[in-house]
């Protein structure tokens, strides 16, 4: 049985910077485990521009940003396996996994780092009414026909959610000459990013549907139509509100959800809100010198904050491997509580003596606020942090910066409450 310091599962964004971050810290038999034909991830297929801003200071297509951390695991001699299906991780860290080449075989790793990444929900989960006809596709599918097979999916498009994948779906179908009738979102509000609303809907006059939802599909053997109504406050359409659109094509962006059967098999703690495993402020999961970074831990809006966390991942794992890591101290843990419009966050708990000088906690809020501020109190009633936001919605990650020193002054406080108030 091989035996490594690391293995990696993923070579996806968050896969590539644990690697790099922890062969920076010192460590040095590192693995990574892909189940692709090449490294990169899902960034292959996003060949649109917007990468970059915070990790390069530039604009980078996806292609060009997963090429600079190839090439940084290529100089830095990190081992990787291509086409290799990883079957189980073990409590003791032992990885099972396949391909061609070796066939079924089994790796010893000092610690793992969970890189998985995450799937698109499928129209199973949606519950939408009609056959099932061609021309009924998820919005990463599409995006990987388009931009790698070179496929165009259909000429009249209608696209059902208003996620990242999805508005920037809509510009490129349009682009390549298809006509977007219209986005419908469910929800009253969008779950992308405003830019992406701003650059791929409003630049090129495609309307965008608040509250409204596919009712019916028609069609047997290829989509021929689709109907979408306006829905109320319960989420069921409202009779009478209904629209036709004459189309040929579908297209799903409905939500993404992260790959955790792995981790789930194994015995990693997960969160209900996120279905990602719940971390320390170290990335380590609920399960010793395991750890998990990028989508698989929750679905990240910025590429550069899956970079920024699968470092720090990937620095906690080598610590760990050298022993450098200092255990948690349940008498020194603080936990972290979602309240007041606050899905959740990540990390769920820190170790006040063990974290750094300062600590990002990012999370997503259930709703959209205006002029409302988000409030981080400890047990006794201290107010930590008094942040004020112009506006705050759930397709956009929030993130406050916690204090060491702050935090080592009460050290009685055993959790931390994260609220959106109105003051």
């Amino acid at each position: 049985m091989n035996t490594y310091d690391i293995v990696i599962i993923g070579g996806g964004p968050a896969g590539l910077a644990a690697a790099i971050g922890a062969k920076d810290a010192g460590c040095e038999r590192i693995l990574i485990l892909e189940r692709d034909a090449e490294l990169g991830g899902i960034l292959n297929q996003c060949i649109h521009n917007g990468f970059g801003l915070h990790t390069f200071k530039e604009e980078l297509t996806g292609p060009e940003y997963a090429s600079r951390f190839i090439q940084q695991v290529i100089d830095r001699n990190i081992e990787y396996r291509l086409n290799t299906m990883v079957l189980n991780i073990a409590e003791d860290r032992t990885v099972t996994a396949m391909n061609r080449v070796d066939g079924v075989f089994t790796l010893q790793a000092k610690a793992v780092i969970l890189a998985m990444g995450c799937r698109e929900r499928p129209r199973g989960a949606l519950n939408i009414p009609g056959y099932r006809p061609a021309g009924i596709y998820s919005a990463g599918t599409a995006q990987r026909l388009v931009n790698i097979e070179g496929f165009m999916p259909g000429k009249r498009v209608v696209i059902l959610g208003s996620g990242d994948i999805g508005l920037i779906m809509a510009r490129r179908m349009t682009l390549e000459g298809a006509k977007v009738l219209c986005v419908a979102e469910l929800m009253p509000f969008s779950g992308g990013l405003k830019r992406n609303i701003v650059q791929c809907l409003n630049d090129y006059n495609i309307p965008l549907l608040l509250s409204h939802t596919v009712v019916d599909i028609q069609g047997k053997s290829r989509v021929e139509g689709i109907t979408i109504a306006k829905v109320d406050a319960q989420n069921k359409p409202i009779p009478g509100t209904e629209i036709h659109y004459d189309c040929d094509t579908l297209l799903l962006s409905t939500g993404l959800i992260p790959e955790n059967e792995l981790s789930r098999s194994a015995g990693v703690a997960i969160n209900p809100v996120t279905s990602g495993p719940v971390v320390a402020e170290n990335f380590e999961t609920s399960l010793s010198g395991i750890f998990a970074c990028g989508n698989v831990l929750h679905v990240h809006d910025l590429v550069d904050y899956v970079s920024e966390e699968a470092t720090r991942a990937g620095q906690s794992a080598a610590a760990f491997v050298a022993g450098n890591a200092l255990a948690s101290d349940e008498t020194t843990t603080l936990h972290i509580e979602a309240q007041s419009g606050v899905r959740y966050t990540v990390p769920s708990t820190i170790a006040t003596t063990r974290m750094a000088d300062k600590l990002i906690v990012r999370f997503r809020v259930a709703a959209v606020y205006k002029e409302h501020y988000i409030n981080a109190y400890l047990d006794d009633g201290t107010r930590l942090v008094h942040q004020k936001k112009r506006i705050m919605s759930p397709g956009e990650m929030e993130q406050i910066i916690l204090k060491k020193d702050l935090l080592l002054a009460h050290p009685a406080a055993r959790t931390l409450t994260i609220k959106i108030e109105q003051d």
